[in-house]
């Protein structure tokens, strides 16, 4: 009788990527690649494979708004965005969803569970 040896499946490799506005780390394929062409246009990479340098944006709002703001972009790619490059990025920016209010920035921090110390116990 032959025994197979069954080794565990490996995970498959979900590649990362940093947000330049919020700098969150998430799966490539939640974020959007904006990439600075050879010849100098700032431009969204649908596809993920324009050639040149490209930079990762989450898919909200606030995020395209702080990165436009502070000139985050310019940063990354070390450029000035031409009226016409920015132009694009704003009609971009002008179909994304507003963020939901409903949800929390940032988790709030949880109260200490368990006995109260010995000189709070007695009054």
């Amino acid at each position: 009788m032959k025994t197979a040896n069954k080794q565990p499946q490996k995970q498959k490799h979900l590649p990362l990527r940093t947000c330049i506005a919020c700098r969150e780390n998430k799966p490539k394929r939640e974020l959007l690649r904006i990439v600075r062409t050879p010849d100098g246009h700032v431009l969204i990479d649908a596809t993920g494979k324009k050639s040149g340098r490209g930079a990762y944006l989450c898919a909200r709002l606030s995020c395209w708004q702080k990165a436009l703001k502070e000139h985050r972009i310019e940063q990354v790619f070390e450029t000035v965005i031409s009226d016409e490059d920015r132009q694009g990025l704003d009609d971009y920016v002008a179909t994304l969803p507003t963020d939901d209010p409903g949800l929390p920035a940032s988790k709030p921090a949880k109260a200490k569970k368990g006995r109260p110390k010995a000189a709070d116990a007695t009054s």
